[in-house]
């Protein structure tokens, strides 16, 4: 690892924290996705954020990705940031985000991840992020 988190937000002023996923096991495949250069794009609901009290990505800052114990495992740069209603999303949106085979997959994958959170609706607005892996800490 390449220092602890207070010396890694040091180093990325303005980075927040976040993890992916909702449980140890997605945290870790969207991880592994995220290494391997699969996963360039991710989404949630945008009630999900509020509900979490999380800061939206922005466009250019860099953010640091947990893994589920806590501990820092990726620099990630967000480089665009578009909300798009669930039911609006298309199948362009699909491969970027690595870990769904089409469009029917996305949409009963995460219509499960948003109903075990209490957030979804099928015009819920998505905020979709586009990125790019900065730095990887587990190296």
């Amino acid at each position: 690892m390449s220092g602890g988190l207070s010396q890694i937000l040091a180093r990325y002023p303005g980075a927040v924290t976040f993890r992916y996923g909702d449980s140890a096991r997605l945290n870790a495949d969207i991880l592994a996705l995220v290494r391997a250069g699969r996963k360039t794009m991710t989404c949630d609901a945008l009630p999900a954020f509020e509900a979490r009290g999380e800061t939206l990505p922005e466009e250019g800052r860099i953010d640091i990705a947990l893994d589920w114990s806590g501990k820092p495992a990726l620099a990630v740069q967000t480089l665009k940031v578009e909300h798009v209603p669930f039911d609006r999303m298309d199948e362009a949106r699909v491969p970027p985000q690595g870990e769904f085979s089409d469009l029917a997959d996305w949409r009963a994958g995460y219509e499960a991840y948003l109903r075990r959170a209490g957030h979804f609706a099928p015009d819920v607005t998505m905020v979709v992020e586009t990125f790019r892996m900065v730095e990887d800490f587990g190296k």
